[in-house]
Order: C-alpha cells, then sequence, then structure tokens
C-alpha cells in the first residue's frame, strides 16, 4: 500500500516502513504521528484519488529524532568594492517512520 499526504506545505510519498525527513513537528522521540491530509492510496489495483484530500484517510508514524539538514550557504559578492556577504542556513527536520496507511 502506497500513499501520498501533505504536512508541513509539502508532499510526501509513502509506505509502510518508509523513513521520511519531515518538516519540523512538535514531537518527542518515540511519539506515535498522525497524517490526515492524504491525498492519494494506492492498494494493489485499486486507486483512491482525493479532491484535493481523502475523508477518513490517514497515515500513521513514529518520530525516529529531531535533526538539523545540512547547511545551504548563499554568498553574494560585488566585484571590485570589497563586498562580500556569507549566509548559511539550516533548515529543522524531522526522521519519521511509517507504520500505518490507512484507507477511508
Amino acid at each position: 500500500m502506497h500513499a501520498i499526504f501533505e504536512t508541513g506545505g509539502k508532499q510526501y510519498a509513502a509506505e509502510k516502513g518508509a523513513v521520511l525527513a519531515v518538516e519540523k513537528l512538535p514531537a518527542d522521540k518515540g511519539a506515535q504521528v498522525t497524517f490526515d491530509r492524504v491525498l492519494f492510496i494506492r492498494d494493489g489495483d485499486t486507486f483512491h484519488v482525493g479532491r484535493p484530500l481523502l475523508a477518513g484517510a490517514s497515515v500513521h508514524g513514529e518520530v525516529l529524532e529531531q535533526f538539523r539538514a545540512d547547511k545551504v550557504v548563499a554568498y553574494k559578492k560585488k566585484r571590485r568594492t570589497g563586498y562580500e556577504r556569507n549566509r548559511g542556513h539550516r533548515q529543522h527536520l524531522t526522521r519519521v517512520r511509517v507504520t500505518e496507511i490507512r484507507a477511508a
């Protein structure tokens, strides 16, 4: 069974046992989380497509860790003036293992 769900303004493809890095969730390590904004579920040859969401469908998971992504560097320079700016950013993420996918 496969599903596409939405959280944190992004969409993720999931199947049972998959480990995903999603936008930061307010949950501790080992906590159970539920994603209710399910857009699509495939179960064998059966497809369930939401318009835009599937009512009653959900994806359940377990929080494995809170972590930060690799650094993204934004570097700006203007020639001949000595102007240089170097700025870095590390996004906060949550690693989740999908434990169950429920169709409506």
